[in-house]
């Protein structure tokens, strides 16, 4: 590819692979792994960009050697420079796994629920970042349509009694937290567990309370965290309920089969998620499948090297917006949970566009 490509006042500048610092030291067959899962997926999608480009992935065994990997990228891609006003960011999420149970009864009464028949949303759900200042759910009623229950009008019980519960926790703040990350692992009192993936959400805006804390001057952006946010929530039940009720997004589940979450928990395109690969991005500047070669200096691997790797791009969030914003999985439970909590840094983005 040659020249530039500007795309909403950003810029895809086209660069050499002896350009990306880290490229030559990164774990290519581990991020064509990842990759390949996009090709399995959605061969003939924009996740893949090219359908022959899949099937040259797809010929491929899944244990080639770090460097047919290396070479098969090298091959059949172009790095792209991303440049835009807005400095680049990454975050983290995870799949947390949190205590559940089929019934209601005295420790688990938090319902988790499945998406409502009545839901009409007016936005594509890979493009919720982008609708993310509206609207965008909505319910039918006689004079028309009215904006869907928000969560406040959920937790009082506005959708009671139609059976759409799938499961039951044991803690409000597990399913706030559940709902943030867009997945769930839940171990169910009868000694079996349930994996449980984003089905869709009320269409409102996503407000984080992090921020809602910072600016009232209760957590200073130095300190907060996830787990300081979730102690401030359970330390007053009736605070915490409220501060939770001002993110008036609210988020819909679905229990995937013992088959479908086998490999881990899913993201938007149906992939199954690998933890330090699979990239959440926006979908208004780049397709579901693109290879992103992430460069985060201060975002320290376990042997204490900066962050420089190539990830899918593979999921979507409400809050993740722009060009050079990405959510790193990191994987399932309480230690992913741990490293995602703390991962904010600034970040480099190189997007890999296939060859013309």
């Amino acid at each position: 590819m040659t020249g530039l490509e500007v795309t909403e006042q950003v810029i895809l500048r086209p660069v050499d692979f002896s350009q990306l610092d880290g490229w030559a030291d990164d774990d290519h067959a581990a991020a064509f792994r990842a990759f390949l899962n996009s090709c399995r997926v959605a061969p003939h999608s924009e996740a893949v960009a090219a359908a022959a480009l899949a099937a040259d992935a797809l010929a491929l065994d899944e244990t080639l050697d770090d460097a047919a990997a290396r070479a098969f990228f090298e091959v059949h891609f172009v790095p792209h420079a991303v440049e835009a006003k807005e400095p680049g960011l990454v975050t983290g999420y995870y799949e947390p796994e949190v205590h559940g149970a089929h019934a209601p009864g005295d420790r688990f009464g938090v319902p988790v629920y499945g998406r409502p028949d009545d839901l009409i949303t007016r936005a594509d759900e890979t493009e919720r970042a982008r609708f993310n200042d509206r609207v965008t759910g909505f319910r039918a009623i006689p004079d028309g349509e009215v904006p869907y229950h928000s969560r406040a009008e959920i937790d009082d019980g506005a959708l009671e009694g139609r059976g759409l519960a799938l499961l039951y926790l044991d803690d409000a703040v597990d399913l706030f937290y559940m709902q943030v990350q867009g997945s769930g692992l839940v171990h169910l009192d009868d000694g079996t567990a349930k994996r449980l993936t984003y089905a869709g959400k009320n269409g409102h805006p996503y407000t984080s309370i992090g921020k809602v804390l910072i600016a009232r001057g209760e957590l200073s952006a130095d300190e907060i965290d996830m787990d300081r946010v979730k102690a401030w929530l359970r330390a007053d039940e009736v605070r915490g309920r409220a501060l939770m009720q001002e993110n008036v997004s609210y988020v819909f589940f679905r229990a995937l089969s013992e088959e479908e979450g086998r490999d881990g928990p899913r993201g938007a395109a149906g992939v199954s998620l690998t933890p330090g690969r699979s990239l959440a991005i926006d979908t208004a500047h780049h397709g579901l499948g693109t290879p992103v070669f992430v460069t985060a200096a201060g975002l320290k691997t376990d042997g204490g090297q900066p962050f420089r790797r190539l990830m899918i791009g593979q999921d979507v969030g409400s809050a993740i917006s722009g060009s050079q914003r990405g959510d790193i999985f990191w994987g399932t439970g309480e230690g992913a949970g741990a490293i995602a909590g703390s991962t904010r840094h600034n970040a480099r983005f190189h997007v890999l566009l296939p060859k013309r």
